[in-house]
């Protein structure tokens, strides 16, 4: 009867290695070599590293040192804003810089993402509508409620330039980001309305319906089922 012959495996190579003295000399004696022969590209690569390291590092101390900057020239534009002078907190008032400078400046930083924000929320305001939408649109958060503020008042923007249905759809993603007790009906409601003056009332029904079915203790539910009942009464006629 015939033996197979078992053949090597890459394992038991490695084993060999580590436990043959011969064969680990072996091994870093072509290590060696190789590094000798090639020291122009092991130095470029290494280089390139090491390079990307310090790289990296002088990025993120830059946009640190950029942020605390831009947090200092904001908080003028800020104040504006908190007391409705809402053309300086924008445009600045010759001496302190307003929103829209700051995102110019600092747009990569958050404070200039919050500016964003601030821009798209006056301008929604001053009647700029597809410009708010502009702003808002680049704005980007993950707390709690800010993001589905401002799919909200894109929802808002839309609604005033009569595109229903992007409007439903803004006010969707605002209820659909962490829904809460608090905001989650009243965007829902929002929703509902628009589909409606979309002359989508299966969809608008949808949304009341959520309400009714999640929202029991919110502060328009009971203004849900009315709407909710309303449109149901008119499918059925």
């Amino acid at each position: 009867m015939m033996v197979k012959k078992t053949s090597k495996t890459s394992s038991n190579s490695g084993n060999e290695l580590l436990e043959n003295p011969e064969a680990l000399r072996e091994g870093i004696g072509r290590t060696e070599s190789f590094l000798k022969s090639n020291a122009k590209l092991v130095g470029i690569i290494g280089g390139v590293v090491a390079l990307a390291i310090i790289g990296y590092f002088v990025y993120q101390y830059t946009m640190a040192s950029k942020s605390q900057e831009a947090a200092e020239k904001m908080y003028r534009a800020e104040y504006y804003f908190g007391v409705d002078s809402l053309d300086q907190a924008l445009n600045g008032d010759g001496f302190y810089l307003g929103f829209i400078d700051i995102i110019e400046d600092y747009g990569s930083t958050k404070e200039g993402n919050l500016a964003r924000f601030y821009a798209g929320s006056i301008l929604l305001q001053q009647g700029e509508y597809q410009n708010a939408i502009s702003y808002l649109e680049e704005f980007s958060a993950s707390d709690l409620l800010l993001q589905a503020r401002a799919y909200a008042l894109i929802g808002d923007a839309n609604m005033e330039l009569n595109k229903f249905e992007e409007a439903a759809n803004a006010y969707e993603k605002a209820a659909n980001y962490k829904p809460n007790e608090s905001f989650t009906p009243i965007y829902l409601a929002k929703a509902g309305f628009a589909y409606e003056k979309a002359n989508n009332n299966t969809a608008a029904v949808d949304m009341y319906k959520q309400i009714l079915d999640e929202y029991q203790g919110s502060a328009i539910y009971q203004d849900a089922r009315k709407q909710h009942a309303r449109l149901q009464a008119m499918a059925s006629e």
